[in-house]
């Protein structure tokens, strides 16, 4: 009985310097935000459709990744967490929407239901991962997609803009300056 104890001991030494010395993390390692500017300034030089990027979110969204492809469709990606931690994609293509639509948003079906959004319908799509928002106009099909609540997806749909690449909004009383001529 005396041996049992003693080898019990000896594992639980083992154990709770284990515990000690090899790191845990209750916590995911944080997500790193990407800085999409350039990329989007190059997809909105490239691609034959208004390319669409977010103005207005607030500092808790965080972009997380991005891509253009001239290739298969001229393919835009952008993603973020939301503020909840939830994934929300703008996708853009000329690819035809019936193929594109399903491979971006993980297999979602259109449920026949459209949605308001900043005055202009979305159709959505429901998936087993990932709900959608989807509008086509012209050449390109947008997609609002992730697994965030339609809720989510839909400030995200509203504040897509076709306008300048984002960046740093100017101090309040900020001078700009502007070349001068030269004589």
């Amino acid at each position: 009985m005396r041996d049992m104890f003693l080898s019990m001991a000896v594992i639980g030494v083992v154990v709770a310097g284990i515990y000690v010395f090899i790191p845990h993390d209750d916590k995911a390692v944080p997500v790193k935000a990407v800085d999409y500017r350039v990329e989007l300034l190059t997809a909105r030089r490239a691609a034959p459709y208004p390319v669409l990027a977010p103005t207005g979110l607030p500092g808790t969204w965080k972009p997380t990744s991005v891509s253009y492809s001239a290739q298969d469709g001229d393919a835009w990606h952008l993603g973020f967490l939301d503020p909840d931690g939830e994934y929300v994609a703008v996708e853009q293509s000329t690819a035809p929407a019936r193929k594109y639509v399903p491979e971006v948003s993980q297999q979602a079906a259109d449920t026949g239901k459209s949605q308001q959004v900043a005055g202009e319908a979305w159709r959505r799509w429901e998936g087993p991962k990932y709900d959608a928002l989807v509008r086509t106009e012209g050449k390109a099909t947008t997609v609002v997609t992730g697994t965030a609540s339609y809720e989510r997806l839909a400030q995200m749909a509203a504040a897509l803009e076709p306008g300048p690449e984002p960046g740093p909004e100017p101090e309040p009383g900020a001078a700009s300056v502007e070349p001068q001529p030269t004589s």
